[in-house]
């Protein structure tokens, strides 16, 4: 076995995210219950949006960002930052006190979300995106998965279908999207060399820019005028600039018997207003003993 040193972009790579505790996966599962997958179709017309959504983004193109990226031989080098967020997506999921007979995942990418999760939480998980390479190369999974190759505008399902819906670093591209990512937000900084290594690593996730009313070229003194002001505004000690990533969590699940349902409104007997008397109603109640 011949060991081989890493550039300095791929150990950066290697240690963007600090150690940090997993579930541990399923022990001694058999090949054969590793993932069943099938591709059904389900893209809406190109470039086409919800009557009364704003028109952002060009969908096609960010279809063929998509393909590009998962098709690329070196794709697994870019999935650092999908892996962390799908995992922590996971943990989230693992910490609601039942299981999901049926789960879905909007814009899965390649299934960084079902990987980190198991059959005892989740029976069946579909799996829709838009590009239909991330499905055919999705990565190895425990659960039985369904991909279906869907726009995530168009969701090919009906309502009350699904336990579960997750969603992870994809719906910031969608153009009918309600208010419903006015939530807070998780942050993840990452260091790279320079802007073009940033750069790099967008387009080798197929996160880059599909606006309609993007440039279509950058001149070379632009971009290098860019990289110094980048650099000389933001950049660290140690030569590197920082990159920080705003995550947008959102689950949804539906009710089960076994969870505890909200009282009906009006059935309280003290409101909040009192909260605030609650020790002096202590007080006099221990003085009264």
């Amino acid at each position: 076995m011949r060991l081989q040193a890493a550039s300095p972009l791929e150990m950066l790579r290697l240690t963007r995210f600090p150690p940090r505790w997993r579930r541990p996966p399923a022990v001694g599962v058999p090949a054969k219950n590793v993932g069943f997958r099938k591709v059904a179709s389900g893209v809406s017309s190109l470039g086409s949006a919800s009557p009364r959504s704003l028109n952002i983004f060009d969908r096609d193109l960010k279809r063929k960002q998509k393909n590009w990226a998962a098709r690329q031989p070196e794709r697994i080098k870019f999935d650092y930052l999908k892996e962390e967020v799908g995992s922590r997506i996971a943990d989230r999921v693992y910490d609601i006190a039942r299981d999901f007979p049926f789960a879905l995942d909007v814009g899965c990418g390649r299934g960084y979300i079902a990987q980190h999760l198991n059959k005892e939480t989740v029976g069946k998980f579909f799996q829709t995106d838009i590009a239909e390479n991330a499905l055919k190369n999705a990565l190895e999974m425990e659960i039985p998965t369904v991909n279906v190759l869907a726009d995530e505008e168009f969701l090919p399902f009906r309502e009350n279908t699904f336990d579960l819906v997750v969603s992870s670093l994809s719906l910031h591209w969608v153009n009918d999207l309600p208010r419903a990512l006015e939530q807070d937000t998780d942050e993840i900084q990452v260091n790279y060399p320079g802007m073009f290594e940033l750069m790099e690593d967008l387009q080798g996730m197929g996160e880059s820019n599909c606006a309609w009313h993007r440039k279509a070229l950058l001149h070379r003194d632009t971009m290098l005028a860019a990289a110094a002001v980048y650099r000389e505004m933001y950049g660290n000690e140690d030569g590197s600039v920082p990159a920080t990533y705003q995550i947008y969590y959102m689950i949804g699940w539906k009710y089960h018997d076994s969870q505890a349902r909200p009282a009906k409104r009006g059935s309280a007997t003290v409101s909040f207003g009192e909260l605030g008397k609650i020790n002096d109603v202590m007080s006099q109640g221990k003085k009264s003993q």
